[in-house]
């Protein structure tokens, strides 16, 4: 299996024996034994490359989720756990990354030197089984799903706000309903859409709202409205610095908004990994 997934990453067998140290005539073999020992074809082959087929690379995400496991299961009873070293894999979203989990990598790098860490900043779910991390960072809720492992680290705050020249032309809302007749930005990954939920004495309240822009990314949201553009809900981390100096102020401050919970989420396999485990405790002794 290692060397059948060494294959498909180079495109090539010579390459892949070179990195394994072995000849490229005893890789070619191996991968054809396990095809033969599969019954399917799971490499295409030409004279200057080679790739999966469909069934290759099914079976290629299964292999890595595998060795994974033995790699994990090793470590977990070995002398190396206790010196943890190698790649940690970790997705996270876009602002939160570059806003404040930056910072927290470089100083879990500082503690542990011999872990590598390789960090994917995106605005959408990712399953970390079927897109190869060892862990996701998420903001929010999640799907259920006994295959994976959420831990929560800590409680986002959130704040509505908007800025002075909009307010001062449009008015400044008293009651959630007033929100149907102002131009709400609203985050495009969120499933109420288009409606927003408050809190006022321990009871929801929902309010469908309308705006020029809906956006998958705090950080656009908050620059339009320092523009002018409408009225915006997001976490404090994102608007901290534009209440500050004034660009946004914060309305509606006597109403809650739904909590949101920043979590680790990683197959439930790996839950042995050393290095899921510390980079786990580090940012829960962060946000304590």
């Amino acid at each position: 299996m290692y060397t059948f997934t060494q294959v498909v990453e180079k495109g090539s067998f010579a390459e892949a024996a070179r990195k394994m140290n072995l000849s490229r005539s005893s890789v070619n073999k191996l991968v054809i034994q396990l095809e033969n020992h599969l019954g399917v074809q799971l490499l295409y082959r030409t004279t200057r490359q080679v790739t999966p087929t469909d069934t290759g690379k099914a079976f290629y995400k299964r292999c890595l989720d595998i060795l994974s496991s033995v790699e994990e299961a090793e470590l977990a009873v070995s002398e190396q756990h206790r010196e943890p070293k190698g790649i940690l894999r970790i997705n996270a979203p876009m602002s939160f990354g570059m806003s404040v989990l930056g910072s927290k990598v470089a100083e879990f790098m500082s503690r542990y030197e011999k872990i590598k860490i390789q960090l994917t900043l995106e605005d959408r779910f990712v399953d970390p089984i079927s897109e190869g991390y060892d862990l996701v960072i998420r903001i929010g809720s999640l799907p259920d799903s006994s295959s994976l492992v959420v831990n929560p680290i800590t409680i986002i705050p959130r704040v509505i706000c908007a800025a002075p020249s909009y307010l001062n032309l449009r008015g400044i809302p008293e009651k959630i309903k007033d929100l149907k007749h102002h131009s709400c930005l609203h985050y495009g990954y969120l499933s109420s859409g288009g409606q927003w939920e408050f809190i006022e004495q321990e009871k929801e309240e929902k309010v469908s709202v309308e705006g020029v822009l809906c956006c998958n990314n705090g950080e656009v949201l908050r620059d339009a409205a320092i523009k002018g553009l409408g009225i915006v809900i997001l976490p404090t981390f994102i608007v901290e610095e534009a209440l500050k100096n004034g660009e946004l102020q914060t309305i509606l401050s006597h109403y809650k908004l739904p909590e949101l919970t920043l979590s680790i989420v990683y197959p439930i396999n790996r839950h042995l990994s050393t290095k899921i485990q510390l980079f786990t405790q580090f940012l829960q002794e962060c946000f304590k």
